[in-house]
This record gives structure tokens, sequence and C-alpha cells, in this order.
């Protein structure tokens, strides 16, 4: 199971935008966003006006990194969303958003996607009573994403439901903290994905 574990902060860095994936780190003045916003490299290094392929293949970039997917992995969703008959830019967000591990992480059971992507592969997540523990798993609409009884994990998992509060859900999701079991109420939508991204960008880079 392949995954980027290099300095998260200089991704965000080299994107010029947060992605959100230090957990609650990246909500306060510790976020090296807030401290220092120029790319990572050499001190006073510019950024310059990049070309119309730059421009692209950082927008490809920025998405892979937000939703912790490496290349082959990335270019799979994009096979698939062209396949569909709707709209290829909005249905490859739909099925990045789907993955068990953003929507852990959007429910507010993990403070970032890479601790989601832990609590998956540790098999602290149910997905309608069942374990998983593939973080890639595409989580349908009626769906019911729970957290095992494990002791630990319900402890872990009420932490992050607290902290997370101020952050919000999306309205395709919704979170019962009592049992803390989320619902997958419908499809991802366009319009509530949590960074910009400009997709068809992205389409225009791999479409060639």
């Amino acid at each position: 199971m392949a995954r980027y574990i290099g300095p998260k902060c200089k991704l965000c860095r080299r994107e010029g935008v947060k992605l959100f994936l230090r957990g609650t780190r990246c909500d306060g003045p510790q976020c090296s966003m807030e401290r220092r916003d120029t790319p990572p490299g050499v001190h006073n290094w510019r950024r310059g006006r990049m070309s119309d392929y730059g421009v692209r293949l950082r927008e490809k970039q920025k998405t892979k990194r937000f939703y912790g997917v490496l290349e082959r992995q990335f270019r799979r969703y994009f096979r698939m969303a062209q396949r569909s008959k709707v709209n290829t830019g909005e249905e490859l967000l739909a099925l990045l958003e789907s993955r068990l591990d953003n929507v852990v992480a959007r429910l507010g059971l993990a403070t970032s996607r890479a601790q989601a992507r832990q609590m998956v592969g540790h098999g602290l997540i149910t997905v309608n009573g069942r374990k998983v523990n593939l973080p890639s798993y595409s989580v349908e609409p009626g769906s019911v994403v729970g957290v095992s009884k494990d002791e630990r994990a319900q402890k872990m998992a009420k932490h992050n439901v607290e902290v997370t509060k101020s952050r919000g859900r999306p309205s395709w999701l919704e979170l019962e903290e009592g049992t803390l079991n989320g619902k997958v109420l419908a499809k991802p939508t366009r319009d509530e994905v949590s960074i910009p991204i400009q997709e068809h960008l992205i389409i225009e880079l791999m479409s060639k």
C-alpha cells in the first residue's frame, strides 16, 4: 500500500494552498502556511509565471496530494470518470470524495486523511457493520460508516469529533455523535470539495 512519507508541510507550500495534511495543526498559527507561504527550497525563490503545462500539472499534483493518492491510482480514477456518462471532472472529484479514508476524515472521525487512512488500514473502521481495511474503498449512498468497538478506537474517534467540530461537515454526510455512526446521504457534490480545484485543467492535461 504505497503512500507519501516525506515532509507534509512542504507539499502545502509547494502548491501555495493549505492541503490540511497535518490534522489540527493546520487550523492554528503553527501551520507552516501561516508562518511561511513561500515555496520550499532556495531562499528568496519567487513564484514566476508558469507555462500552461505547468499550471495544469500543479492542479493535478495539488489534487493528488490533497486526497493522498499516487499517480497510478489517480490515473485509474481518471479512466473511471472518463467512462461515466456525466461530466468527467465532476465524476473524478466524486470518486475521490467517496474514498473511505476521505469519508472518515470529513465525518470528523479522524483529524486528517492520513490519520483516517491509518485507522482504516488498522481495521478500526466499519462499513455497514463489516470491517473494511481498504482506504480506497468506494462508499455508496446509504452506507453507514462506523468505528469498531475497540475501546481505544472509540476514545480516539470521540476526541477527533470534538476537535474537528469547527470544520463542519458536508451536506451529503451525517454523523450521530453518540454512536459515532456516519451515514452517506447522497453522492458527493462538486460544490462541497474542501479546497479550490479547477478540474477542467486536470482533464485538459490528462486527455492528451
